[in-house]
């Protein structure tokens, strides 16, 4: 029998802009409701960036987030984790900062670096189309983006993570990063059992399709056993996101859905991030898959607990 389903809603991110979307959130008070939603829409998680609150900017301030944390905390009991991928121009230091401060469940924890760019996006708009005044600069500079994720980089992620008690979400965008999380492993600094995010979409990272998804999946159950790793798939865009979580869904996998990652829940149709997990939610049952509640998620990746967090 398959684990039951777990959820996860990446709400807001850092590369979707508002123009594309009026749902985007990214004032606290948007995000905490948004994230309650999901929760009762059936998501065991939510994936938490920051941005200013006026203009959707992201930020790697780490004090937008609290007011973010303690209102989806009051409000909701969703696993809550954390970005440490932050956005375009942050450093890894930078994004680190949020761990030590706030000592979530749960934190993003990238496996290499990659160009990671959006700047197709700023084709589809005029100038003049653009919402904000920081957008279409944020688009373009993209295409010259590299997202740095050095050894270095992880090895301190890794102790920060490791000191805080904080479990790593591994983000793996390629199959290489998945040999960088073997070397990780047998050098000491993470230990089994993992829980694996396979990113497909992202432009500069592998395609979002059924074969990729499938060379992922066999490329980690050949490195670190099917007993030491549980894995979630991330699917950008629209199809990719609804088409990989019913593959994950069919292959034991877990899901992840989101504004961050997809904006459209039909074909031209924008929708809200509870409707995105409501729709997974409908194709699981379709499938004779439960649904994973945030105290099954906690248990299956043993997780601390909310108790235990700092905010």
């Amino acid at each position: 029998m398959a684990d039951k389903l777990i959820i996860t809603s990446a709400l807001t991110g850092a590369i979707t802009i508002p123009t594309q979307t009026p749902h985007l959130p990214f004032t606290p008070e948007h995000l905490i409701a948004d994230a309650i939603a999901c929760g009762q829409a059936g998501a065991a998680a939510v994936h938490v960036h920051a941005r200013d609150p006026l203009n959707g900017r992201p930020l790697s301030d780490p004090d937008l987030f609290e007011p973010i944390l303690k209102g989806i905390k009051a409000g909701s009991n969703v696993v809550v984790g954390v970005t440490t991928g932050g956005g375009m121009g942050m450093s890894p230091q930078d994004r680190l900062r949020v761990i030590p401060r706030y000592r979530p469940e749960l934190a993003s924890f990238n496996l290499g670096s990659i160009n990671f760019s959006i700047h197709p996006v700023a084709r589809r708009y005029k100038a003049e189309d653009y919402k904000y005044d920081w957008e279409q600069s944020y688009a373009e500079g993209t295409k010259d983006f590299i997202f740095r994720n050095t050894f270095g980089d992880m090895e301190t992620y890794a102790g920060t993570f490791a000191e805080n008690n904080v479990r790593p979400e591994f983000e793996a965008y390629d199959v290489g990063h998945l040999y960088n999380l073997r070397f990780m492993m047998k050098s000491g600094i993470v230990k089994p059992p993992f829980w694996i995010q396979f990113v497909l979409g992202v432009l500069g990272g592998l395609a979002a399709n059924v074969e990729d998804l499938i060379v992922m999946k066999q490329t980690a159950d050949r490195l670190f056993g099917t007993e030491n790793y549980r894995w979630s798939v991330i699917g950008v865009g629209y199809p990719n996101e609804i088409n990989l979580a019913t593959m994950a869904i069919m292959m034991g996998g877990h899901v992840r859905v989101g504004l961050e990652d997809n904006i459209f829940i039909g074909k031209g149709k924008l929708c809200t991030n509870a409707q995105l997990v409501e729709k997974v939610v409908r194709i699981a049952r379709e499938f004779d898959r439960d649904i994973a509640a945030p105290e099954d998620m906690r248990q299956m990746l043993g997780l601390k607990g909310a108790g235990a967090v700092g905010f």
